[in-house]
């Protein structure tokens, strides 16, 4: 599982011309699934996700997570981050989970957001999404279950 994630001061995602989420500050995160991604994965990634500090203190200092900036969630499924360009120049995205189980760990990481966020929206799973943000910082990290998880 792979979380892009941006700090921003707001952000929004349309679906034929129409806001189907939109927060203010907080965190814009592109979720991409794998197939051999699971519910503990999701579980290790979302308990991951909610406890960076990548927000600024009084000092300046990356010192905050999102619930002590009670920040917002903007949750889109984005299975290009599985990209594999090694050969030629047309990305294959085999790496990519099949739609209706990335669909379904992504309906679950959304629900296990909103147990601990109170503000959590979403994008619109496999749909042509338009995404706005106005990144704060910017800040952008990049988790990877496979890097962070190795044992």
């Amino acid at each position: 599982m792979k979380l892009l994630i941006q700090r921003v001061k707001e952000a929004s995602v349309s679906v034929e011309e129409q806001i189907v989420g939109q927060i203010g500050r907080g965190l814009l995160v592109f979720i991409g699934i794998s197939g051999q991604d699971t519910v503990e994965t999701a579980d290790k990634m979302v308990k991951k996700l909610l406890g960076l500090r990548i927000f600024e203190d009084e000092q300046g200092k990356t010192n905050l997570d999102l619930k002590s900036v009670e920040g917002g969630l903007l949750l889109i499924s984005q299975f290009t981050l599985y990209a594999d360009c090694r050969k030629g120049n047309r990305p294959s995205f085999t790496g990519a989970g099949a739609p209706e189980e990335a669909n379904a760990l992504y309906r679950y990481i959304i629900a296990k957001c909103r147990e601990a966020v109170d503000i959590v929206e979403e994008g619109s799973f496999g749909a042509n999404m338009k995404v706005s943000l106005v990144n704060e910082g910017p800040f952008t990290v990049m988790l990877d279950s496979e890097e962070i998880f190795r044992s």
